[in-house]
């Protein structure tokens, strides 16, 4: 999730427990690996229950969080999410996302606008377009605009995403080279680095057996793949990682890790283009209730 529209969302200061009206938000303390990562650090994950409501898990200010927002229902868990275009301000925030169906095929944009009310936050727009099919066994989505990368099976797919006259549109895909990426349990987009033929996008991610992984993918044809390892063991558990930032630590990134049974990790890597992982610090959080669909 981006800065631009997440840096709203740490504002909201609502903390209860309970059936989701408006906005809950329940504030744990995070009691261990605190002095790892700065307390500036921000990171959101985004998640949907069995019932399709979305929420939003959160670190930050050295605190986990849990926000749901009344109305913010999609009514099926998707296999795979990614959000863009996100902006707001303290009132209103609007994002979209790429959502793909766990057994239609397809992949949807899915627009969501919420605003603010007499402090109660509720879903005032809630749009869903079919893109394209041929999507069944998507595992993950990541956007580095304007391309969507896809993984299923055990290959890894780029297409060029773009609005047609306003409409969403996907290009055919390009299989790019390599396999093995089954074994690929998490993934996140971090850069793009150059510009133009010579610009390459850097995606992270954790394996089954424990590596945390980057991952640079060049413009040019054929595309090629540079992979490298950042962390050789330690990360198998994770279902979800995603990095967020520091307000007084711009070149460092903050990364949360979810396991399946509700725990979290909080880790602080103080360059985060160096594409070295051995100044990663942090550790876990414990227990924090997080079990719905973490992406």
């Amino acid at each position: 999730m981006r800065k631009s529209i997440l840096a709203a969302a740490t504002a909201l200061t609502v903390v209860a427990a309970g059936l989701v009206t408006g906005v809950v938000v329940t504030a744990r303390p995070a009691t261990a690996a605190l002095s790892d990562v700065p307390a500036d650090c921000s990171v959101y994950t985004t998640a949907y229950r069995s019932d399709g409501q979305r929420l939003t898990y959160s670190y930050s200010a050295r605190k986990t969080g849990t926000q749901a927002i009344s109305g913010d229902k999609l009514g099926w868990v998707p296999s795979a999410v990614v959000t863009f275009l996100e902006s707001g301000g303290a009132d209103s925030r609007a994002a979209s996302s790429l959502v793909a169906h766990p057994t239609d095929g397809n992949v949807y944009l899915l627009k969501r606008v919420v605003t603010r009310t007499d402090g109660v936050w509720k879903v005032t727009e809630h749009k869903l377009t079919r893109v394209k099919s041929g999507f069944a066994g998507t595992r993950h989505l990541e956007m580095a605009w304007p391309y969507v990368y896809r993984v299923a099976g055990t290959s890894l797919y780029r297409y060029k995403f773009a609005f047609s006259d306003g409409q969403p549109t996907m290009s055919a895909p390009v299989k790019l080279s390599g396999v093995g990426w089954d074994t690929v349990r998490t993934l996140a987009y971090q850069r793009t680095a150059g510009t133009g033929s010579t610009a390459v996008d850097v995606l992270l991610g954790t394996k089954a057996n424990g590596e945390l992984k980057e991952w640079r993918i060049n413009y040019a044809t054929p595309a090629r793949i540079t992979p490298k390892v950042l962390r050789t063991s330690g990360w198998a558990s994770l279902a979800s990682l995603n990095t967020g930032w520091c307000d007084s630590h711009p070149n460092g990134r903050p990364l949360l890790g979810i396991t399946a049974a509700g725990r979290a990790s909080i880790h602080f890597d103080a360059n985060k283009t160096d594409g070295v992982g051995t100044d990663i610090k942090g550790g876990s959080l414990g227990l924090v209730g997080w079990t719905a669909e973490a992406y």
